[in-house]
């Protein structure tokens, strides 16, 4: 038994494929099947039923790759302990961040923490909340940067900071003529929203108090998969969109003269790093946050929560 095993049968766990196994663990599909052929015959027990599309484990599989994660991830911390004492920070970094921040907040500490540490291997990868969470749980990622409360067990949350909700309003719609927006003025029918399944849509929802109005009649009937899209159809359309505060920062004039606060409290949604409550890493997720914060602007570091926009209801 070795630990390359563990982590093939791991692997296939997590995506049921074979061949997307072997991908991910960067090796051929052969060479992956056989390695784990390799441990059932030496622990006399299928793992894996190959009879089923996708391939699922076997009761007996069911425990073996529990305690495999187990074994892992002590192995992990063996290897993190070591690396403290000899005062180095060294080893593979693998987050999710979601796609409402990814364009945003990337470009903002990715090259300063990769000069800082360039014994670390950073891998990120764009998934919404729900598979984030997914990948925690099953180990496949070490953190996830993305919109909180989650109130999820088993998920840790450590805030980062907290990021104005700004609108975004057409020079045709009637919006554009006030200084300061309330989330009652905002006709749901000239809303552009992000489609089903990322977070950003459903605390814009709540905000605008979209599923009570929803119910009275109107429509929201736009949407699309890129905060980029939304701001380009509004300003070819009559309509208004919410931006994040980040995705402002980087506007021209002539589109910054579309963008309109809201009324105090200005809503405000939480960004954290998230793990699982019993992770690993500790160091390099520490590293990942003060990176983070270090190099976010001045003006979000000040806000405060005092309108934080539920993800839920």
């Amino acid at each position: 038994m070795t630990f390359t095993q563990l982590e093939y049968i791991i692997a296939l766990d997590t995506y049921r494929h074979f061949t997307q196994a072997a991908e991910h663990c960067h090796v051929t599909q052969p060479t992956l099947s056989m390695q784990i052929q390799k441990l059932e015959e030496e622990l006399g027990l299928t793992i894996f039923d190959r009879s089923k599309q996708p391939v699922v484990p076997t009761e007996p599989g069911f425990e073996i790759i529990a305690q495999a994660r187990y074994i892992l991830q002590h192995r992990d911390m063996l290897e993190d302990t070591v690396q403290q004492r000899k005062g180095l920070l060294t080893g593979e970094l693998r987050i999710g961040i979601i796609p409402t921040l990814a364009p945003y907040l990337l470009p903002l500490f990715i090259q300063a923490f990769a000069e800082r540490y360039p014994q670390v291997k950073m891998t990120v990868s764009e998934l919404t909340t729900d598979l984030i969470v997914r990948h925690l749980q099953e180990g496949s990622i070490d953190a996830g940067i993305l919109v909180t409360p989650l109130h999820h067990k088993g998920i840790k949350e450590h805030p980062l900071f907290y990021e104005e909700l700004l609108a975004y309003v057409s020079k045709q719609n009637a919006l554009f003529k006030k200084s300061y927006v309330l989330a009652k003025d905002i006709d749901p029918n000239k809303l552009w929203l992000l489609e089903e399944g990322h977070c950003f849509r459903s605390q814009i929802e709540n905000l605008c108090e979209l599923r009570k109005k929803s119910i009275k009649g109107s429509h929201f009937d736009y949407e699309t998969g890129s905060i980029e899209t939304l701001r380009r159809l509004v300003g070819l359309n009559d309509g208004i969109t919410i931006l994040p505060e980040l995705a402002t920062l980087d506007m021209p004039p002539e589109q910054m003269q579309l963008i309109r606060q809201f009324k105090k409290p200005v809503p405000v949604r939480e960004v954290s790093v998230v793990v699982q409550r019993d992770f690993v890493k500790k160091r390099l997720i520490d590293a990942l946050k003060q990176e983070i914060i270090s190099n976010i602007p001045e003006k979000i570091k000040m806000n405060r929560p005092a309108n934080l926009v539920p993800l839920f209801e």
